[in-house]
């Protein structure tokens, strides 16, 4: 099967964040022989490889990248095994993430819905462990397949296979750039629940007064919801939210809340989360402009690029929010975006 390399393509074009210099290589992979066959190809050439899936959770390099990108549009989904209360479905890594939401909820299977509307692939979900509104894929999570990116060989991840934490999986530490993932399986439910403890949909629902709300509603209040306070990366180009809401324990949140006394705060399973959003806002940094580079007016948690904002420019307005959040509070942010130098 013959693959049509492609050489210095600009990876502008293939992230959200309009950044990135030139790709020395590039091939756009459409089903499993072709990605073999990528990987073999690089693999003879001694090239580095990387993964692209929608282009949404990545700061390239200005400086490109001196090797191989394989672009994911392996697709498909379908549902695999189901019982009287549970449907297993299942999902090739090149499909958009809420394309498989909106089938979810064509067969009323609850779990994901509160996850709609957040860009990128069904591949790089398990990779950030990504979650919203009180819901996370670890949730319902059942099995992945992937391929070692130096054999060739599949090997198949269960729940516990992939460490999952906040925004973090075994995929981004251990094991980060060493595997390709070929498909994802969820556990969905048949006779679910609506998650709607968070104030945000809750108000929502009610401004449009329905108060027996179905799946379809709650993904069309989340898209309105998101909407209102995420920028579109078409009109103006971001990653989503940058930063991980940070976790402290109870003794450093009690010190906080000495000296910050109206500090924003839930209850985390490892501890107490505080929103990297209103910390950044604390320390005035909200709309803040560094050359082309700046802080969401709307949305502290998302870093935009006015225009022609570099990598550069980028992680010198990162540090900057960083440095001045831990001056102030003490705490350490940390990065959801793969930031790829």
């Amino acid at each position: 099967m013959d693959l049509e390399i492609k050489k210095n393509i600009e990876l502008i074009n293939y992230s959200t964040f309009k950044i990135g210099g030139l790709a020395k290589y590039f091939v756009v992979v459409k089903n499993e022989d072709e990605f073999i066959n990528s990987i073999k190809w690089a693999k003879r050439r001694s090239k580095k490889v990387f993964i692209l899936g929608g282009g949404s959770n990545i700061l390239f390099s200005d400086k490109g990248f001196d090797g191989l990108v394989i672009k994911n549009e392996i697709k498909g989904m379908e549902v695999v095994g189901e019982s009287d209360d549970f449907a297993i479905v299942k999902s090739y890594g090149g499909e958009a993430w809420s394309k498989l939401v909106n089938f979810a909820i064509s067969h009323n299977y609850y779990g994901i819905e509160n996850m709609f509307y957040i860009f990128g692939t069904v591949g790089a979900a398990p990779v950030q462990n990504i979650g919203a509104y009180g819901m996370e894929l670890k949730d319902v999570f059942y099995n992945l397949c992937a391929i070692d990116l130096k054999t060739g060989e599949k090997k198949y991840f269960n729940l516990k296979d992939c460490q999952f934490g906040y925004r973090d999986s075994i995929f981004k530490n251990k094991l980060k750039n060493k595997y390709f993932i070929l498909w994802v399986e969820l556990k969905l439910a048949k006779n679910g629940k609506l998650n709607l403890e968070y104030g945000d949909i809750k108000n929502k629902l009610a401004e449009k007064k329905i108060d027996n709300p179905k799946l379809k509603d709650i993904a069309e209040v989340i898209q309105e919801i998101r909407n209102l306070k995420l920028p579109n990366p078409g009109i103006l180009p971001n990653c989503g939210s940058f930063f991980k809401n940070p976790v402290i324990s109870e003794a450093e949140f009690k010190d906080l809340k000495e000296k910050f006394s109206d500090i924003k705060s839930f209850v985390d399973e490892k501890g107490i989360k505080i929103p990297a959003g209103w910390l950044i806002e604390q320390v005035g940094m909200k709309g803040y402009r560094y050359k082309d580079a700046g802080v969401y007016e709307n949305q502290a948690l998302i870093l935009v690029n006015y225009g022609k904002a570099s990598q550069k420019d980028i992680l010198f307005l990162v540090e900057l929010i960083r440095k001045n959040v831990f001056d102030k509070f003490g705490i350490i942010l940390e990065t959801e975006v793969n930031v790829l130098k």
